[in-house]
């Protein structure tokens, strides 16, 4: 795929995804400052910074607030199943889900986009970027990336409001099984903002991984949720 239509914090993205699967950083090393990587990549330290904070919402690198940006270890990871739909979540403990839209639209996908969604070259997807409510308190922030084929025929309210919903009852689609990872970090100063926290408060962090019964990827999630607001338990 050209790079020409790809945002250039996208692009840098993919390059330091790159050079970390490659070795050049490893993991728990500390990469250079966001001055010396913005000088590195000829972009100015807002491009640079939207880019490690995409890697760092992957799990890819860790901020520390006063210390650095760090290549992360890997998780011990729990394992999860069934799909998490925020809205029949909210509806189940009688609360009223509401959302935000931040951003919605057609995008060239990441490389972590990409290979989440196990998408074909050329493949767009669907970016979209919610608050999401219950009885009109923010409990998360929420970035969804989706092949874009799949939703072309649906309204943004639909995709919105509920897209597993929007999928099996006009799509007709069944969904099948997601793959979950949870992690701990802190509140950024935007993230904050969207949340009505203190910058550096707990957050939880899911990333999800969604799948039709056939096996398709339809969506990639990174959720970020206020700690002291939304709980995960597993039964087992």
């Amino acid at each position: 795929m050209s790079t020409q239509n790809i945002p250039v914090y996208i692009q840098i993205h993919n390059k330091i995804k790159k050079e970390i699967e490659n070795g050049k950083w490893k993991v728990g090393d500390r990469l250079p400052s966001e001055r010396e990587l913005a000088q590195l990549f000829g972009v100015s330290r807002m491009t640079l910074r939207q880019a490690i904070q995409n890697l760092a919402d992957e799990g890819i690198l860790d901020r520390k607030i006063g210390s650095g940006t760090y290549v992360a270890n890997k998780k011990v990871q729990e394992k999860m199943s069934g799909t998490t739909s925020f809205t029949a979540i909210m509806l189940s403990q009688n609360r009223q889900p509401s959302s935000k839209t931040i951003s919605f639209y057609e995008a060239n996908p990441s490389s972590s986009e990409s290979e989440k969604l196990q998408l074909k070259e050329g493949e767009t997807i669907l970016r979209m970027e919610r608050i999401r409510y219950a009885d009109d308190v923010p409990i998360c922030f929420e970035v969804a990336s989706i092949p874009y084929y799949l939703v072309t025929d649906f309204s943004k309210a639909e995709i919105s409001q509920s897209l597993y919903q929007v999928l099996e009852e006009k799509g007709g689609h069944v969904l099948g099984k997601a793959n979950q990872t949870i992690s701990a970090m802190l509140a950024s100063e935007q993230i904050s903002e969207y949340l009505a926290i203190k910058r550096g408060e707990a957050i939880l962090r899911l990333r999800q991984v969604s799948y039709l019964l056939n096996g398709k990827p339809f969506e990639y999630v990174r959720t970020q949720y206020v700690g002291s607001r939304f709980e995960f338990y597993l039964e087992k």
